[in-house]
C-alpha cells in the first residue's frame, strides 16, 4: 500500500509536537493527537543515567504503534560521545523519517552522520535534520544548508532551538522576540536558499495560549513552515497559523486554472483578473492546494 503522506513531495509540518522518550505515558497518548509529526527527544530531555531506558521505551513504540500518516523524528544526542552512536543504532532499528541532530555547527556533523547512516545500509529515505541552536549555527547556517547539495546528503530541514541560544547570547526571553528576530530570518533565508525546510523554535509557555498563537502568526509571516511544540495545548493554534488559508487556495486555484486555459499555453507571464503572473507561481500554486487536500483527507480519516 502506497503511503499517502510521506511518498508525496508535499507534507503538512505545521506542528511538530517533541516528547521526551522517557516518558511513556505521553507515548502513548500519540495516538490521539493531531500533529503534523513527532520529535522523539533522546538529548536533553532525558536524563544520563536514564538513556538506556529512553531508547527502550523508543523500540517498543515503533515496534507496538504505528503513527500513520505523521511524520516521525528522532532527536539523538551528538555522534562524537558513545551515547549519540548508541542513540543512532536505536533511531536506525525504529526506523523513523529523519534522524535530528542537536547543535549543529558546522556541515561536517552532517556528513558524518551521513557517512554513518550509509555504512549501515540506511535507506535513502531517512533524512538528516539541523537543529540550529547556537551562535555558531546561526553565523554557518548558509554553510550547513550548502551541505544538503552535497553528494549523499541526507540534509532535508532546519529546527531553530532558542532556548540554547539565548542562554548563549544573554538575549532574554521577551514577548515578540524582537532581539532574535534577525537570526532566526537569517536561518529562514539560508534554509531557503537550499531548499530545506524550516521550523520555529518552541515556546516555553504552554499556559499561555494566546500568547503562542501570537508567536505561531509571527513565525509563519517570517516564512517558517512550522513550529516545533512541546505541549499537546499548543497543537491547534499551530495547525492553524501554518495550514493554507481560505483566500490562498482560492488564489491558487486561479492561478493554476488561469495556466489551464488554451490561450495561456506556452506563456510565461499572463494577466488574471488585471494582475499579471508567472508560470513560475504554478508550482508554488499546486503545492498549496495539494497541502490543503492532504490535511483534508487526514482530516476525514480521523475516527
Amino acid at each position: 500500500m502506497v503511503d499517502f503522506y510521506f511518498n508525496n513531495t508535499v507534507r503538512p509540518r505545521r506542528s511538530l509536537l517533541s516528547v521526551p522518550a522517557i516518558n511513556k505515558r505521553a507515548l502513548a497518548k500519540l495516538k490521539t493527537l493531531d500533529c503534523d509529526g513527532v520529535i522523539f527527544d533522546l538529548e536533553d530531555s532525558v536524563a544520563p543515567d536514564l538513556k538506556d531506558e529512553a531508547r527502550n521505551n523508543l523500540l517498543a513504540f515503533f515496534k507496538d504503534t504505528p503513527l500513520a500518516g505523521r511524520e516521525t523524528i528522532i532527536r539523538i544526542n551528538p555522534v562524537s560521545v558513545n551515547v549519540g552512536q548508541r542513540d543512532l543504532i536505536a533511531a536506525l532499528e525504529c526506523g523513523p523519517n529523519a534522524i535530528l541532530l542537536p547543535k549543529v555547527e558546522q556541515p561536517s556533523q552532517i556528513q558524518d552522520v551521513a557517512d554513518l547512516l550509509a555504512e549501515a545500509d540506511a535507506p535513502d529515505d531517512i533524512k538528516i535534520w539541523a537543529m540550529i541552536e547556537t551562535p555558531k549555527g546561526i553565523l554557518n547556517a548558509a554553510s550547513i544548508a550548502e551541505s544538503s547539495h552535497t553528494e549523499a546528503a541526507r540534509l532535508g530541514a532546519f529546527v531553530v532551538g532558542l532556548n540554547d541560544l539565548r542562554k548563549a547570547t544573554h538575549v532574554p526571553a521577551q514577548p515578540g522576540r524582537a532581539y532574535l528576530v534577525p537570526w532566526l530570518m537569517q536561518t529562514v533565508l539560508a534554509a531557503r536558499a537550499y531548499g530545506l525546510d524550516v521550523f520555529d523554535s518552541v515556546s516555553n509557555d504552554f499556559h499561555d495560549l494566546d500568547a503562542f498563537a501570537a508567536e505561531c502568526d509571527q513565525g509563519r509571516a517570517m516564512g517558517f513552515d512550522g513550529k516545533m511544540l512541546i505541549h499537546p495545548a499548543q497543537i491547534d493554534a499551530a495547525n492553524r497559523a501554518f495550514a493554507p488559508t481560505e483566500e490562498a487556495l482560492a488564489e491558487a486555484r486561479e492561478i493554476i486554472a488561469a495556466f489551464a486555459k488554451p490561450e495561456s499555453v506556452g506563456l510565461n507571464v499572463i494577466n488574471s483578473n488585471g494582475r499579471m503572473i508567472e508560470r513560475l507561481h504554478v508550482g508554488q500554486a499546486e503545492r498549496l492546494v495539494a497541502m490543503a487536500e492532504i490535511i483534508d483527507h487526514r482530516k476525514a480519516e480521523k475516527p
